[in-house]
């Protein structure tokens, strides 16, 4: 696609009236505008496009359920095959699909009963692809002490250790937050024949230290890095940048990309934007913001949907409307179809402004084009309802919810324990509990907390002191 920078801060988004807060504007809402109808050619263009998709999707369905039969067909097959003590004359591809699907499931204790299977064959030989494969699906699993035990069965079988092997182990220690062991193999691969650690090791650890954020381990490891001449490579600085800018780090993180910058051989993409739009955009630092999305923009990146997601949000929690309206009709004149984050951060963006009108429709379209809310989104409707004191819009949500297969979590219950103490619905906040335990969530200090403030603030201390004893337990636990 053609360069084409969103409004700069020079731009002149659509005139508002000044007067009010809530001046948001919905590309394609006002159909009196002629500039938003659909003349009757499109209507008909659209309603092929819909029939055509329908077509798609009850072929993509047809599909989907033959896997899903022949799946559960293997698993029959296997069963069976053992029972009559066939175990070891399967098929390699039926075994190896069962064990790929597996890991890709990350079900890791599934996984492992195929892999030994697997090694029952008759027609089986030591794999050392297979065996890292299973290695990483443990570590994303958070089960290191599994990853070591078939680290070690590699070993005894006689594949070949090279450095994608042991990477994988240090990867199952350092998500589990094992730094002390983390390290102990990256010693052990320096001192390993051909399992030299290479910029993808270290990356990985980096990562991993930064996520809890031990900046004292990263500058350790780069100076590893340093002494063996490894140099970082895009995916690191982006790692590096987007940690630094989530810690308001801002010095270490510019002085990561001017250093990014500098290399010939490692330029940025549009990861390292979106990284940098958001450590300026979340902390309100809007101006910065937009100088670096027109650098970004100058140097060639091309924004993704990510990247108007960012700026939608930014703009929305500082109040800055107009731009965020001038986004969002960038976004519909260059066709960037929204996705559900992009909703999430529009409706939120709405529902904080007052205007329930616009975030109603918001929600009507996003489930007219066929995706589906979550609890990001019911969040921002419970907690715009509460705000503007309509109690009956909140049970509207609760009616919907009933209707729909949506996961609900402890963080929505909040919101809504939050809004009933908001409307002065003590009876409603106190049976969210009730429906808490029913959906298998349980309270945390948030939820008591919020109940104790409601309460104290409209007087009733009989209540709020039974409050503070849950909160009192819940903190002891």
């Amino acid at each position: 696609m053609a360069s084409n920078p969103i409004p700069p801060p020079s731009f002149r988004p659509p005139r508002t009236d000044p007067l009010t807060r809530k001046n948001l504007t919905i590309p394609g809402s006002k159909p009196s505008d002629p500039n938003y109808s659909l003349n009757l050619e499109k209507l008909k263009e659209k309603e092929a496009k819909e029939r055509k998709e329908e077509t798609n999707k009850k072929i993509a369905s047809q599909k989907a359920i033959s896997i899903i039969l022949r799946r559960e067909a293997t698993k029959a097959v296997i069963e069976y095959k053992k029972k009559k003590g066939n175990s070891k004359k399967l098929l390699p591809r039926t075994v190896l699909e069962a064990l790929h699907e597996r890991i890709t499931a990350l079900r890791w204790e599934s996984a492992l009963k195929v892999f030994e299977l697997l090694q029952e064959q008759l027609w089986y030989r030591p794999n050392a692809g297979i065996y890292i494969k299973l290695i990483v699906m443990l570590g994303k699993c958070k089960q290191p002490e599994k990853a070591q035990s078939l680290f070690e069965m590699m070993v005894e079988e006689g594949c070949v250790m090279n450095q994608e092997a042991y990477t994988a182990l240090l990867s199952a220690y350092s998500r589990s937050g094992l730094f002390h062991k983390a390290f102990s193999i990256l010693e052990e691969m320096k001192n390993t024949p051909n399992c030299q650690p290479d910029v993808y090791t270290y990356t990985i650890l980096i990562k991993s230290c930064l996520q809890v954020y031990d900046f004292d381990k990263v500058q350790i490891l780069l100076s590893d890095m340093d002494y063996m001449a490894i140099k970082p490579n895009t995916v690191t600085y982006n790692t590096l940048i987007d940690s630094y800018g989530k810690a308001k780090r801002f010095k270490e993180m510019e002085s990561t990309l001017v250093e990014m910058l500098r290399r010939r051989d490692c330029k940025p993409d549009v990861w390292t934007m979106n990284s940098t739009l958001r450590a300026f955009g979340g902390s309100g630092q809007i101006e910065m913001m937009e100088k670096c999305y027109e650098k970004f923009q100058s140097a060639g990146i091309e924004p993704s949907i990510k990247t108007f997601n960012i700026l939608l949000d930014s703009y929305g929690k500082t109040e800055n409307y107009e731009k965020m309206s001038a986004v969002m009709e960038f976004m519909q004149k260059y066709h960037f179809s929204w996705t559900i984050v992009t909703y999430n951060i529009v409706i939120d963006a709405f529902g904080r402004a007052g205007d329930l009108k616009q975030m109603e429709f918001l929600f009507r379209l996003m489930q007219s084009e066929r995706i589906k809310p979550n609890c990001v989104t019911l969040c921002s409707l419970v907690r715009a309802y509460g705000k503007a004191g309509k109690a009956e819009k909140v049970g509207a949500v609760l009616r919907f919810i009933e209707n729909s297969d949506v996961a609900l979590d402890t963080v929505f219950f909040n919101c809504l324990v939050d809004a009933y103490g908001m409307l002065g619905c003590f009876v409603e906040m106190k049976g969210v509990l009730e429906m808490m335990a029913r959906s298998g969530c349980k309270p945390d200090k948030i939820t008591y907390r919020s109940m104790i403030k409601a309460y104290s603030v409209n007087g009733m201390t009989s209540k709020a002191t039974e409050m503070r004893s849950l909160l009192a337990s819940l903190e002891k636990a």
